[in-house]
């Protein structure tokens, strides 16, 4: 089977720390977030996987070699010239994805979910229609595009955007297979999967819908980045709690490289990750926050709803809150507090931030 990865361009959403590297190479649970859809897609029997860039696709490209023989698959890069939007890329790399007559997957790079690829395959095979999309139901339709069935059937009727009324609380969740055959319908210029292409296909009765089980979320945006990392790690204490810290100190459900060292007195929970090489003083309490490899964070800081970028220092008795966000190589002074702030690559700051803001 084949796939193909919407990496995409500039991961705006996600700076400061796009701004050191590419958005599918950020670590989500200490693994580059595209590994987990990679791995997931080769256990799901993925010989071929497309990644369709338009941005440093020379840092992804290098990154990738050594996945390549790890993971025994072949990895493609397509790389976009203008930005094709979500359909396009599927065009450009019609070579591969069209080379025989079996089904491809297509998946944004921002999301994370438990990746159900082989019940998605064997669902889209027992309906004999041209697509299928994952969809995820939400609690708040009103803000998003939702996916309207037939009465009774996983057909897909029509898409509303925004509804007012109560029509669907089913969501697209951003991971699709199709039939080769859906590669006619599109060209290689910047075109709509979601605009064009699936309304398209409904019309003709040929798109289905399979509910996603388990979480889903977006983690473009850090907000929902440290929301998803909450969510992988509830799932990850279901499907594997060995990996998860225990003991004095944690509460809930942490992840902790075996590489960190943390010091005494200290409350980790919930929802934490720390990274390799990472050094946490004594005293020091994380809630909802993302340690990035090799930052410091010293003895007594107060770090709620944060992302702590590559190599920074947080001082001691510093506080950070607000999805605050430092970039690589960030040092915040003894006694600062941050609200909200998003600190751009090796910055210092010894003033408080009280007000969320972007420090350049």
């Amino acid at each position: 089977m084949k796939a193909i990865i919407l990496v995409g361009g500039f991961g705006t959403r996600l700076r400061p720390l796009t701004l050191t590297v590419p958005k599918p190479l950020v670590e989500f649970a200490n693994r580059p977030m595209i590994l987990h859809q990679i791995e997931a897609l080769v256990k799901a029997g993925v010989t071929d996987i497309v990644l369709a860039v338009n941005y440093r696709p020379e840092v992804m490209a290098t990154f990738m070699e050594k996945y390549e023989q790890e993971f025994k698959v072949r990895i493609t890069f397509s790389v976009e010239s203008e930005p094709l939007d979500t359909a396009g890329p599927l065009a450009l790399a019609k070579d591969i994805l069209g080379k025989d007559d079996s089904p491809f997957f297509v998946l944004n790079s921002d999301v994370t979910c438990e990746f159900p690829f082989e019940e998605l395959a064997a669902f889209h095979r027992s309906h004999g229609g041209e697509g299928t999309i994952l969809v995820t139901r939400v609690d708040e339709p009103s803000k998003y595009g939702v996916v309207v069935n037939y009465p009774n059937s996983t057909a897909i009727e029509r898409f509303v955007e925004k509804p007012k009324d109560f029509v669907s609380n089913k969501i697209n969740a951003g991971i699709y297979i199709f039939n080769p055959s859906v590669l006619k319908r599109i060209e290689p210029v910047p075109t709509s999967m979601e605009k064009v292409i699936f309304p398209a296909l409904a019309k003709e009765s040929q798109l289905h819908a399979m509910s996603l089980p388990g979480f889903w979320m977006d983690v473009g945006q850090p907000r929902d980045y440290l929301t998803g990392t909450g969510l992988y790690l509830n799932a990850l204490a279901k499907r594997d709690p060995s990996r998860l810290a225990t003991g004095p100190g944690f509460v809930g459900h942490v992840l902790v490289h075996p590489t960190a060292t943390i010091g005494e007195n200290c409350k980790i929970g919930p929802n934490v990750v720390i990274g390799p090489g990472c050094v946490v003083g004594d005293g020091v309490r994380l809630q909802k926050a993302v340690i990035l490899e090799g930052a410091q964070i010293k003895n007594h800081a107060w770090i709620q709803a944060a992302i702590i970028g590559w190599h920074s220092t947080v001082g001691k008795w510093a506080r950070l809150e607000g999805t605050s966000v430092l970039g690589d190589d960030v040092h915040i002074a003894d006694e600062v507090y941050i609200n909200g702030g998003c600190v751009l690559p090796h910055k210092s700051v010894s003033s408080n931030i009280t007000e969320p803001s972007i420090i350049m």
